[in-house]
């Protein structure tokens, strides 16, 4: 197996050989010509006049200035649901065969048009994902083994003329026949909607596999390593997977949960980062010496940049009207920026809800820096995700803990507001002085935090609670699953709720 491990790494060599990067900006405006062209006679081409945006001599400020930014709301109402009800020739060619219900956080019950275009794009971002391992020196006989890919239920929903189902699922189901010899859990297994259930045939399942690399959302990822290590009684999971190496992790910061996930290993796993979406295959880490993750510049998806400041973005996380945007040819390094994507799904300069930097403009590579309506700033605190993910690493180094998942919000004091956490916490510790670490390793590390706390933001508030707590709440509003994210802000409404849930729990 080993001489074949060593076949199947040359042939990875060679392929990476032969598909060599593009250049981006040219990839990038070949692909925007190639998606007017492809849509111009249906109805949102015909309305925002693709054919003359084709005849411009600048067809990306043409494009900019024609067509107007869209969230999902105003995609939806507009366009999308045209789809649902069965039309065709809408915002793509032909109809849909598949919907993304998206279990994302910045809007409910999203049904994305996943189109053959959008499927096609995804395979071969994944190609190019797997011609990538070549840059991270692994042995030969890791090319022999299978891979587990922990995603949502592959057993869609049945409608009149589509299914619908959460992207990795419909991804999962159509898998070329190649993968499925190395595919885990299988069809059958993964076909099983109920996550409960999944995860228990999975931990039933896993000592007739011989699994090289995992790969989901690191919440679940991580429940699921627990069930198997607790069913089988075992100290770790390299007792039962030894040839296990790589974790492709998405979707959400990965840093919060390295500790407690290494605490299941036997040893640290090479760690690759990608960013699977609903709306597409956005981009993958290409290489070991980085974190930073590549566009893909030529495959169906073009990228554009709004600053993610005040006066490009309102309180509510939407793009305001004639906020500068940027191509990745005008784009800058090391600025923060909220995402837009037109795609091969008919998604036209779409907010897809997530703010990125881009490190390495030449590669095109980039960093999610959070979310959009992830952004705390009731009171003008302008507080990101990172930022609070980076916060919560300094208290887990001060007070020697874990602290993986957290929701806040800005809530009412009388007149006053506040800023409310939960944290979850592996330890019993004092809630006061816990809330005012945090509030010092903010005030240092945000100045507008700092100005906030002097003026309208009267307080800081953390409860501490187990991490179970977050799961069951998950699992109790029908968000458990392999492609499943908690939110880290809320409005103060919903926060509530969550609070009442968790009291209600401990």
């Amino acid at each position: 197996m080993a001489v074949i491990g060593e076949l199947i790494k040359k042939a990875i060599d060679f392929t990476g050989m032969i598909m060599s990067d593009p250049d981006p900006v040219k990839a990038q405006k070949k692909v925007l010509e190639n998606l007017l062209e492809t849509a111009r006679l249906t109805a949102f081409g015909k309305a925002y006049h693709f054919t003359e945006i084709l005849e411009s001599e600048d067809i990306v400020a043409a494009f900019q200035s024609k067509v107007p930014v869209h969230d999902y709301d105003k995609m939806h109402a507009e366009w999308w649901h045209y789809l649902l009800e069965g039309h065709q020739n809408v915002t793509w060619p032909g109809g849909q065969n598949y919907f993304a219900l998206s279990s994302g956080t910045t809007s409910n019950s999203k049904h994305i048009p996943v189109t053959d275009a959008m499927l096609e794009s995804i395979r071969k971002a994944g190609i190019q994902e797997i011609a990538s391992l070549s840059a991270f020196n692994l042995p030969g006989d890791f090319f022999t083994k299978q891979i587990l890919m922990l995603g949502s239920s592959t057993s869609l929903i049945e409608k009149d003329d589509h299914k619908e189902g959460e992207i990795s699922g419909i991804s999962a189901s159509n898998l070329p026949t190649w993968f499925g010899g190395i595919y885990k859990p299988g069809r059958e297994i993964a076909d099983i909607p109920d996550w409960d259930e999944r995860v228990k045939r999975i931990a039933e399942e896993a000592p007739k596999w011989d699994i090289g690399c995992i790969s989901g959302i690191p919440a679940w990822i991580e429940l699921m390593l627990k069930e198997i290590i607790s069913y089988h009684k075992l100290s770790n999971i390299h007792e039962i997977w030894p040839s296990l190496m790589v974790y492709t992790t998405g979707g959400v910061a990965f840093e919060p949960y390295k500790k407690s996930l290494e605490q299941l290993l036997a040893h640290p796993l090479i760690y690759i980062d990608t960013y699977l979406a609903s709306e597409g295959f956005i981009a993958i880490q290409k290489r070991p010496d980085t974190t930073s993750m590549a566009l893909f510049p030529d495959n169906g998806i073009f990228y554009e940049f709004v600053p993610f400041d005040g006066d490009h973005v309102d309180e509510n996380g939407l793009v305001k009207p004639g906020a500068k945007v940027f191509s990745l040819a005008d784009a800058e390094e090391d600025k923060e920026y909220v995402l837009l994507i037109s795609t091969v799904s008919g998604a036209w300069r779409y907010m897809i809800g997530d703010t990125v930097t881009i490190t390495d403009k030449a590669r095109a590579e980039i960093k999610i820096t959070g979310r959009t309506k992830h952004f705390l700033n009731v009171v003008g605190s302008q507080l990101s995700v990172n930022q609070m993910n980076d916060a919560l690493r300094v208290l887990e180094k001060e007070y020697d803990t874990v602290m993986k998942e957290f929701i806040v919000a800005a809530v009412h004091r009388n007149d006053e507001y506040i800023h409310k956490w939960y944290i979850s916490c592996d330890k019993s510790l004092d809630k006061v002085q816990v809330a005012e670490a945090l509030d010092k390793t903010l005030k240092e590390n945000n100045k507008n935090y700092n100005v906030a706390r002097t003026r309208a933001l009267k307080g800081v508030e953390v409860e501490l609670v187990p991490e179970e707590i977050f799961y069951k709440w998950s699992e109790e509003t029908k968000k458990l699953g392999g492609q499943v994210k908690i939110p880290r802000v809320m409005k103060e409404e919903d926060f509530l709720e969550f609070a009442a849930f968790a009291e209600k729990n401990l």
